[in-house]
Protein backbone atom coordinates (compact mmCIF):
# COMPACT_ATOMS: atom_id res chain seq x y z
CA UNK A 1 0.00 0.00 0.00
CA UNK A 2 1.33 3.40 -0.95
CA UNK A 3 0.69 5.96 1.76
CA UNK A 4 1.25 9.71 1.90
CA UNK A 5 1.48 11.62 5.18
CA UNK A 6 1.00 15.38 5.18
CA UNK A 7 -0.03 18.15 7.56
CA UNK A 8 -3.73 18.52 8.32
CA UNK A 9 -5.72 21.30 6.72
CA UNK A 10 -9.06 22.82 7.73
CA UNK A 11 -10.64 21.02 4.77
CA UNK A 12 -9.73 17.65 6.33
CA UNK A 13 -11.98 18.29 9.30
CA UNK A 14 -15.29 17.40 7.62
CA UNK A 15 -13.93 14.18 6.13
CA UNK A 16 -12.63 13.04 9.51
CA UNK A 17 -15.48 14.20 11.73
CA UNK A 18 -18.07 12.38 9.57
CA UNK A 19 -16.38 9.01 10.08
CA UNK A 20 -14.91 9.47 13.56
CA UNK A 21 -17.69 7.82 15.59
CA UNK A 22 -17.83 4.92 13.11
CA UNK A 23 -14.06 4.39 13.46
CA UNK A 24 -14.65 4.08 17.22
CA UNK A 25 -17.38 1.47 16.83
CA UNK A 26 -20.21 3.93 17.46
CA UNK A 27 -18.68 5.57 20.55
CA UNK A 28 -19.43 9.30 20.59
CA UNK A 29 -15.98 10.78 20.04
CA UNK A 30 -16.65 13.64 17.59
CA UNK A 31 -17.22 16.19 20.35
CA UNK A 32 -13.62 15.66 21.49
CA UNK A 33 -12.20 16.91 18.19
CA UNK A 34 -13.30 20.47 17.35
CA UNK A 35 -12.32 22.08 14.08
CA UNK A 36 -10.00 24.51 15.88
CA UNK A 37 -7.31 21.80 15.93
CA UNK A 38 -7.35 21.66 12.13
CA UNK A 39 -6.96 25.43 11.96
CA UNK A 40 -4.52 26.25 14.75
CA UNK A 41 -2.31 23.14 14.94
CA UNK A 42 -1.62 22.31 11.29
CA UNK A 43 2.16 22.33 11.67
CA UNK A 44 2.08 19.62 14.36
CA UNK A 45 -0.85 17.50 13.13
CA UNK A 46 -0.95 15.01 10.27
CA UNK A 47 -3.17 12.93 8.02
CA UNK A 48 -2.26 9.66 6.32
CA UNK A 49 -3.77 9.08 2.89
CA UNK A 50 -4.04 6.09 0.57
CA UNK A 51 -5.57 6.62 -2.87
CA UNK A 52 -6.63 10.14 -1.81
CA UNK A 53 -8.66 8.75 1.12
CA UNK A 54 -7.84 9.68 4.72
CA UNK A 55 -6.92 6.46 6.47
CA UNK A 56 -5.41 7.95 9.62
CA UNK A 57 -4.70 11.17 11.45
CA UNK A 58 -2.85 12.55 14.46
CA UNK A 59 -3.64 15.85 16.16
CA UNK A 60 -0.96 17.17 18.50
CA UNK A 61 0.76 20.34 19.61
CA UNK A 62 3.54 21.88 21.66
CA UNK A 63 2.40 22.97 25.12
CA UNK A 64 2.21 26.73 25.56
CA UNK A 65 2.65 26.30 29.30
CA UNK A 66 5.57 23.85 29.09
CA UNK A 67 7.37 24.55 25.78
CA UNK A 68 9.63 21.52 26.18
CA UNK A 69 6.55 19.24 26.25
CA UNK A 70 4.23 18.11 23.47
CA UNK A 71 0.76 16.64 23.69
CA UNK A 72 -1.03 14.22 21.39
CA UNK A 73 -4.71 15.08 21.61
CA UNK A 74 -6.20 12.56 19.19
CA UNK A 75 -5.17 9.80 16.80
CA UNK A 76 -7.31 7.59 14.63
CA UNK A 77 -6.87 4.93 11.98
CA UNK A 78 -9.57 3.67 9.61
CA UNK A 79 -10.66 0.21 10.86
CA UNK A 80 -9.85 -1.44 7.52
CA UNK A 81 -6.27 -0.12 7.69
CA UNK A 82 -5.38 -1.08 11.26
CA UNK A 83 -2.43 -3.36 12.00
CA UNK A 84 -0.44 -1.75 9.17
CA UNK A 85 1.73 0.48 11.40
CA UNK A 86 -0.05 3.67 10.29
CA UNK A 87 -0.43 4.92 13.87
CA UNK A 88 3.23 4.08 14.58
CA UNK A 89 4.35 6.06 11.54
CA UNK A 90 2.23 9.04 12.54
CA UNK A 91 3.65 8.92 16.06
CA UNK A 92 7.25 8.64 14.85
CA UNK A 93 6.76 11.64 12.55
CA UNK A 94 5.25 13.59 15.45
CA UNK A 95 8.18 12.65 17.72
CA UNK A 96 10.69 13.88 15.12
CA UNK A 97 8.85 17.19 14.64
CA UNK A 98 8.66 17.71 18.38
CA UNK A 99 12.38 17.06 18.81
CA UNK A 100 13.01 19.68 16.10
CA UNK A 101 10.92 22.10 18.18
CA UNK A 102 12.98 21.39 21.30
CA UNK A 103 10.51 19.16 23.10
CA UNK A 104 11.90 16.62 25.52
CA UNK A 105 8.75 14.67 26.25
CA UNK A 106 5.34 13.82 24.84
CA UNK A 107 2.16 13.30 26.84
CA UNK A 108 -1.18 11.77 25.96
CA UNK A 109 -4.28 10.38 27.67
CA UNK A 110 -6.63 7.47 27.13
CA UNK A 111 -9.57 5.83 28.82
CA UNK A 112 -8.87 2.89 31.15
CA UNK A 113 -11.37 0.76 29.18
CA UNK A 114 -9.34 1.22 25.99
CA UNK A 115 -6.93 -1.68 26.48
CA UNK A 116 -5.86 -1.54 22.82
CA UNK A 117 -4.73 2.06 23.27
CA UNK A 118 -2.92 1.25 26.52
CA UNK A 119 -1.04 -1.63 24.87
CA UNK A 120 -0.18 0.49 21.82
CA UNK A 121 1.21 3.35 23.88
CA UNK A 122 3.36 1.11 26.03
CA UNK A 123 4.73 -0.56 22.87
CA UNK A 124 5.57 2.93 21.56
CA UNK A 125 7.69 3.60 24.65
CA UNK A 126 5.21 5.56 26.75
CA UNK A 127 5.15 5.06 30.50
CA UNK A 128 1.92 5.12 32.50
CA UNK A 129 2.01 7.90 35.07
CA UNK A 130 1.08 7.03 38.63
CA UNK A 131 -2.46 8.15 39.35
CA UNK A 132 -4.53 8.19 42.51
CA UNK A 133 -5.96 4.68 42.17
CA UNK A 134 -5.62 1.41 40.27
CA UNK A 135 -8.38 -0.05 38.07
CA UNK A 136 -7.92 -3.58 36.72
CA UNK A 137 -4.18 -3.33 37.29
CA UNK A 138 -3.84 0.06 35.52
CA UNK A 139 -2.97 3.28 37.34
CA UNK A 140 -5.61 5.94 36.63
CA UNK A 141 -6.39 9.54 37.54
CA UNK A 142 -9.91 9.69 38.98
CA UNK A 143 -12.35 12.14 37.42
CA UNK A 144 -9.57 13.53 35.20
CA UNK A 145 -12.02 14.62 32.49
CA UNK A 146 -14.94 15.30 34.82
CA UNK A 147 -16.97 13.21 37.22
CA UNK A 148 -16.72 9.52 36.35
CA UNK A 149 -14.23 10.09 33.54
CA UNK A 150 -11.08 8.42 34.82
CA UNK A 151 -8.05 8.54 32.52
CA UNK A 152 -4.72 6.84 32.03
CA UNK A 153 -1.94 9.41 31.55
CA UNK A 154 1.15 8.59 29.51
CA UNK A 155 4.55 10.23 29.15
CA UNK A 156 7.35 9.46 26.71
CA UNK A 157 10.81 10.97 27.01
CA UNK A 158 12.24 11.85 23.60
CA UNK A 159 15.83 10.84 22.96
CA UNK A 160 17.98 13.59 21.41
Amino acid sequence: MKMLIRHVSPEDYHNIIHVLNDWWGGRQMADMLPKLFFIHFQETSFVALAQDQIIGFLVGFVSQTYPDEAYIHFIGVHPEYRKRKIASKLYELFFEKMKEKGCQLVRCVTSPINRTSIAFHTRMGFEIETGDRVVDGISVFSNYDGRGNDRVLFVKHLKP
